[in-house]
């Protein structure tokens, strides 16, 4: 038989094309952004960077606010605070503070800044009021010609609302302005070609990623009235980066980080004196564009696709998860040491997602297979039979007509009979509960309701010993219809169905499973299956029984050892026969003896269909019965030629010599020639008592009445005994009933008789003892004789075997006489046991089962 079907399989293109589509989704939402967001603020808040030692901040609070009064102050008190800061020897002065318009007080401040030398002014891009375009904010022109240098002071917020970096370079059209921190540390960064921009295009290059010291407070920072009020103080701020801001509230400048969000968020000017403090030490983090990010997607997507179909669940899972944890690791790595920031949320997701897409894949095709092979198990063969209740009456009838050969039958749907012989309407008894029996004498009865209908069906058995075990049969057939539902509800989930369908298909592979093995069990041989080495892989209890060898060290043995190690042969080795039974596929019969028991056994090879694998199909067949018939046969016809024709020439011999004389007959040769005919006579009646015993069967028992067989055994022998004066004493008055060939059994009583009559020597007594022990009717024949030798009983019921000791005393015999009464007895089912002593006599006791009597 060829699969009509091909081998179901993941591969690369199904898993990859369903990651690639997943991912493509993935880039049109917000999720990976947010996870790679997640990942950055985790690792950073963790392992927080270390401030620069120079970076100071003056810190526009609310007791500045309420010292100084509201908000804008005159630009002079700038100047004196810059004066201050000069005297304390601040190397750079960052101003975190707006200056768009114009002042009475500039002069001032611009003197102020110019005698220090290095102040940094901000700008600031934003449109100056609605329905226009973004500008440039910058300070007055005094101010800015009097400034080292300018710094934009805008940041960045995140799709989430969260300040992590800035850009290093901003503006519009062909003019990019350095951020406040850049400006302040003095770096350049390389020229940008812009080509022809728009003057009023918002143009950002090389934003920076900032690793954060903390959360608000976390730098050194002093308060704006303070460092006005007190003198200069060099030891805090000499040679150090002064960023001056507002932080009070009320301001807006206010930043959601990381540490914090909306919580506990930063001042701006805090934030430009991070950017600047990583900037110095070279912490700021460079971002890897999005690009870079969906092609090691991509790469973890053809990795997956080409490894996931060829691993078992449980490694797909180990890998997965492997790739996850590489994946974090490597962004981990990047982030920390090599402050590269490599958004991996698409190349994380794809293996946590490709999991269960490949389980599902998984599934699908599996389902797909277990679909197609739920409907080769529907269309196989089965084990059920038909329910006996699920017949028609009619054809109840014609099986009980074949299997029972009943003498009547009668069979009436409602008061109309259908079909009658030997039994009329008025023989029909009460029949109150339908599917029941009722058993009157040799009649039985049952009343059976089909489709609405109700039937009688009577039968009459024969008159022999199989009717009790036939009403007894009948009355444990389920022949009572059975109502089953006919609308069972069924499962609603499709997955529930084809559970449903596995588990019937299960019960059905179980039941067929179970018959072959029962049906192996109940064999009568022996039977031993091997694989494609001759090692067993199965064996019945009668391998285990005959070789005396327990079942678990049966399985795996090799099929010649354990045939070597009970009957070991040379020619030929079983080595040989079962390397040539797999080799050449021709099978062999071959000899077997174990535990001197007579065995065939033959070697069938087997290969199993739509599968390179065979092996061999051992049968064992016990014929020890048949050789023993065969030995049996044998000894028949050695008794035939020799103890049958021995008196026949004889008789030939004598009447040869008798017509030699001329008619002259003398009464010695009538004598002589009548005891060599009486001889051939009791040889062939013990030949023909023998056979016919081998041959009883159960079929052939009836109730008998044992006291009775052994008083006709009795007066049968009563004369042979009375010509040797020889006393026969019958002791036994209760009626023992038993199932048995009353016929047989009193000829096997006769030959036990005949035996002690003929052993016993003139004038002595034999008794015969007839009594019950337990279930058993038990008789005793015990004489006075010269007993048996000990090594002469075990072979006393041995058939054409004499005793040695009667031989010598001239007491020819057959041999079959004792041989006769084993076996009547065997068949009875009974036992026969001998007690012997030398010059005291023998004792036989015989015991058969009783059964009650049933009159």
């Amino acid at each position: 038989m060829t699969r009509n079907w091909l081998p179901i399989k993941t591969t690369p293109w199904t898993l990859g094309l369903p990651l690639l589509t997943i991912l493509l989704l993935l880039q049109a939402t917000a999720v990976p952004e947010r996870v790679d967001f997640w990942l950055y603020d985790t690792l950073i808040t963790a392992s927080p960077a270390e401030a620069s030692d120079d970076v100071v901040l003056v810190a526009i609070d609310e007791l500045s606010v309420d010292r100084l009064g509201r908000w804008p102050w005159p630009r002079a008190t700038h100047a004196r605070l810059i004066e201050k800061l000069h005297d304390a020897g601040a190397k750079t002065i960052v101003f975190d503070i707006l200056f768009p318009e114009p002042s009475p007080d500039d002069p001032e401040l611009a003197m102020a800044m110019r005698e220090h030398g290095n102040v940094i002014l901000p700008l600031h891009l934003s449109p100056p009021s609605r329905n226009y375009l973004i500008s440039e904010q910058l300070p007055v022109p005094e101010l800015a010609a009097a400034a080292s240098a300018l710094g934009h002071a805008h940041v960045e917020l995140d799709q989430d609302g969260l300040a992590r970096g800035v850009y290093l370079l901003n503006g519009l059209g062909d003019q990019l302005w350095p951020s406040l921190a850049l400006a302040a540390s003095g770096k350049t960064l390389p020229s940008i070609d812009q080509g022809e921009v728009p003057p009023y295009t918002n143009a950002r290059h090389h934003y920076r990623a900032i690793p954060l010291a903390g959360g608000a407070g976390t730098l050194p920072t002093w308060s704006y009235t303070g460092v006005l009020e007190r003198p200069p103080a060099p030891e805090i701020f000499r040679d150090k980066t002064v960023f001056i801001g507002a932080t009070a509230p009320g301001f807006g400048d206010i930043l959601p980080t990381p540490f914090s969000g909306l919580h506990q968020p930063m001042s701006g000017v805090e934030f430009h004196a991070n950017n600047y403090s990583a900037l110095v030490q070279g912490e700021l983090i460079s971002k890897i564009s999005t690009t870079t990010a969906i092609g090691l997607a991509i790469a973890v997507i053809i990795f997956l696709a080409i490894a996931l179909p060829r691993m078992r669940p449980t490694r797909s899972i180990i890998l997965c998860l492997g790739c996850v944890g590489v994946l974090a690791l490597a962004h981990g790595l990047l982030l920390l040491y090599a402050r590269l920031w490599l958004p991996v949320s698409h190349a994380v997701i794809i293996p946590l997602l490709a999991l269960p897409v490949s389980s599902a894949l998984r599934l699908a095709m599996t389902n797909r297979f277990l679909n197609r092979q739920l409907d080769e198990l529907a269309r196989g063969p089965t084990m059920t039979l038909q329910e006996p209740s699920r017949r028609h009456p009619p054809q109840l009838l014609s099986h009980f007509q074949a299997l029972f050969q009943p003498e009547g039958w009668l069979l009436a749907e409602g008061d109309e009979i259908i079909s009658a012989s030997g039994l009329t309407e008025s023989d029909i008894p009460p029949l109150e509960k339908p599917g029941e029996w009722v058993h009157i004498g040799g009649q039985s009865w049952i009343s059976l309701t089909r489709g609405g209908l109700t039937y009688k069906l009577g039968l009459e058995l024969p008159n022999d010993l199989s009717r009790v075990a036939t009403q007894r049969y009948l009355r444990r057939l389920p022949l009572a219809a059975i109502n089953r539902p006919t609308d069972e509800p069924r499962p609603r989930e499709n997955i529930s169905a084809r559970i449903e369908r596995v588990r019937l298909a299960t019960e059905r592979m179980s039941q067929m499973q179970k018959f072959i093995r029962r049906s192996f069990e109940r064999m009568p041989d022996g039977i031993i299956v091997t694989d494609e080495l001759g090692v067993i892989r199965f064996a019945n209890g009668h391998i285990e029984e005959w070789f005396r060898e327990p079942m678990p060290s049966l399985n795996g043995m090799p099929l010649a050892r354990l045939l070597e190690g009970h009957d070991p042969r040379e020619t030929p080795p079983w080595h040989e026969t079962v390397s040539e039974t797999l080799t050449l596929t021709q099978s062999r019969t071959v000899d077997l003896r174990i535990h001197n028991k007579d065995f065939l056994i033959h070697f069938a090879p087997f290969s199993l269909p739509d599968s390179d694998q065979s092996g061999i199909i051992a049968n064992i067949s016990d014929i020890s019965e048949l050789r023993e018939q065969q030995r049996q046969h044998r000894e028949a016809i050695d008794f035939i030629s020799h103890d049958v024709r021995s008196p026949l020439v004889s008789q030939l011999a004598l009447i040869e010599q008798l017509k030699r004389n001329g008619g002259q007959v003398e009464p010695e040769q009538l004598e002589q020639l009548g005891k060599l005919a009486r001889r051939s006579y009791h040889l062939a009646e013990e030949f023909v008592q023998l056979a016919r015993a081998e041959q009883l069967t159960e079929t052939r028992f009836y109730e008998c009445e044992f006291l009775a067989i052994v008083e006709n055994a009795r007066d049968s022998v009563s004369e042979q005994a009375a010509e040797k004066g020889i006393h026969l004493v019958l002791q036994g008055t209760e009626d023992l009933w038993l199932r048995g060939n009353a016929e047989l059994l009193e000829r096997a009583v006769i030959n036990l008789l005949t035996n002690a009559v003929q052993y016993s020597p003139p004038e002595s007594t034999i008794h015969i003892q007839v009594f019950q022990a337990g279930h058993q009717a038990c008789l005793t024949v015990s004489d006075e004789g010269e007993g048996i030798a000990p090594e002469e009983l075990p072979h006393l019921f041995d058939r054409y075997r004499r005793q040695k000791s009667s031989e010598l005393s001239g007491n020819h015999g057959t041999g079959l006489g004792l041989s006769f009464v084993n076996v009547v007895v065997e068949k009875h089912r009974g036992e026969i046991h001998v007690h012997s002593r030398l010059g005291e006599g023998s004792a036989f006791t015989l015991k058969l089962p009783v059964t009650l009597h049933l009159g």
